[in-house]
């Protein structure tokens, strides 16, 4: 799935240094292609490890941060996703996938989504981080995962008012950004990605299994055009 990763983002004009956040760059030893990636290592979270190495760098963007696991990622994603973040004047920007396309596509595929006024929005693992401000956002995405087991500690910053209306679907996507960007210290913006596939990531097997059967299609479609 690395190498996966890694061989749709070479081709994009728009990316120009790959750097992967692995335990152990051996895994990739085998890899001809991997000459020009660098290499940084991995801490105890992926958030941790992507703010380890923005601050590293002086907290300089634009950094696109994707995972391993996107197993369905593709350069054409990538290349609309870096287009649009451009044009944001966002710190931070967030691919997301409305439910009603992903569903759609995909009815028998278990994602979450994130229940708004309009529409209910998934995640795609595709994040910008566009300036130094974006720090704040990442900070706040590590210190989230400490409350996995606590999951009141986090809910309990958004207050009550949100929270309520997030209940009731009565939170709009508009509203959610403004209180998301006071939250966490730095502007959010969002694009809203046309693939359905791009909210696919490998998280079980039942994932793995929905990824082969399209990857398998694909292929079989281009024997036929052939």
């Amino acid at each position: 799935m690395i190498v996966r990763v890694l061989s749709g983002l070479r081709t994009v004009r728009l990316v120009q240094d790959i750097v992967v956040s692995i335990d152990d760059a051996s895994v990739l030893a085998d890899w001809a292609e991997a000459g020009d990636i660098t290499f940084h290592a991995s801490l105890s979270s992926p958030a941790a490890s992507v703010l380890d190495y923005f601050e590293a760098h002086g907290a300089q963007g634009p950094v696109l941060v994707t995972t391993a696991d996107h197993a369905l990622l593709s350069p054409v994603m990538v290349e609309y996703f870096c287009t649009a973040a451009q044009h944001s004047d966002a710190d931070v920007v967030i691919g997301v996938v409305s439910a009603a396309l992903f569903r759609a596509s995909y009815p028998e595929s278990r994602r979450t989504f994130l229940p708004l006024a309009d529409e209910s929005w998934g995640g795609t693992n595709l994040f910008l981080l566009r300036t130094p401000r974006a720090a704040r956002a990442v900070r706040f995405w590590v210190r989230a995962g400490q409350f996995r087991k606590r999951p009141w500690r986090l809910v309990s910053t958004f207050g009550l008012r949100n929270l309520l209306r997030f209940f009731f679907h009565r939170l709009d996507r508009p509203t959610a950004l403004v209180q998301a960007s006071r939250i966490l210290g730095a502007r959010v913006g969002l694009v809203e990605m046309p693939f359905a596939e791009a909210a696919i990531d490998v998280d079980t097997l039942d994932d793995l299994v929905t990824v082969e059967q399209i990857l398998a299609t694909r292929e079989s479609d281009c024997r036929t055009d052939i």
